[in-house]
């Protein structure tokens, strides 16, 4: 059970109970006035990233084999010694999410002692980096989004998957319709890649269906 969906469910009328089906897919698209492309797509690729709308906050508790396996880029030889790191997710996110040990194209505004935890992934899409944070709360008009990050995890976990789609411009891509090339468009824009583009394309499609 989601709590994050449950919260969203009291804002749309609709029983809080955190379970994500066709009622609550179709208050969410009347709710914030989506087609039923653009919700569809939009929470086929949410309900991807957060494991059906149950997580809400990034999970770093990696072992060693995984942060070679996620990080690999920052651990080896070289590199920091990935045993050093191994089960402690706030370690692992002042780390690897910090501007100082990331490319320039990488950069997510993470530069005072700490924001790589302060500023970890949260929301249904993961909203990632204290210049992510500082956009999401600016242009949503939520600053308590900023001052308490957490709030991103809980009360706006839809709201910054929303922001996200709309920053990214993903809803003009998602005016194309749910074929397997738009989905696909839309993932890589989401993910960086392809990873469980199987899953995004089962999930958007039934919820399509949900709608129409």
């Amino acid at each position: 059970m989601s709590e994050a969906m449950k919260r969203l469910q009291e804002r749309i009328g609709c029983k809080p109970d955190g379970a994500f089906g066709p009622n609550t897919a179709k208050a969410i698209a009347a709710q914030y006035e989506l087609s039923p492309e653009r919700a569809a797509h939009l929470l086929g690729q949410a309900a991807h990233e957060s494991g059906n709308f149950k997580l809400t906050q990034e999970n770093l508790n990696y072992s060693e084999g995984a942060l070679h396996a996620v990080f690999g880029r920052y651990f080896g030889e070289g590199k920091e010694n990935a045993a050093d790191y191994a089960r402690n997710p706030e370690k692992i996110a002042n780390y690897v999410y910090m501007d100082e040990n990331r490319s320039k194209k990488g950069a997510l505004g993470n530069v005072n002692e700490g924001d790589g935890w302060l500023f970890r992934g949260r929301g249904f899409l993961q909203c990632t980096g204290r210049t992510n944070y500082r956009a999401f709360a600016s242009e949503m008009r939520l600053p308590d989004a900023m001052m308490e990050p957490d709030l991103v995890a809980s009360e706006y976990a839809f709201e910054s998957a929303l922001w996200f789609f709309e920053r990214n411009n993903l809803f003009k891509i998602a005016d194309e319709g749910v074929s397997d090339e738009v989905i696909t468009k839309i993932t890589r824009r989401v993910n960086g890649g392809t990873h469980g583009l199987d899953d995004r394309r089962e999930k958007t499609k039934k919820i399509y269906g949900w709608l129409t």
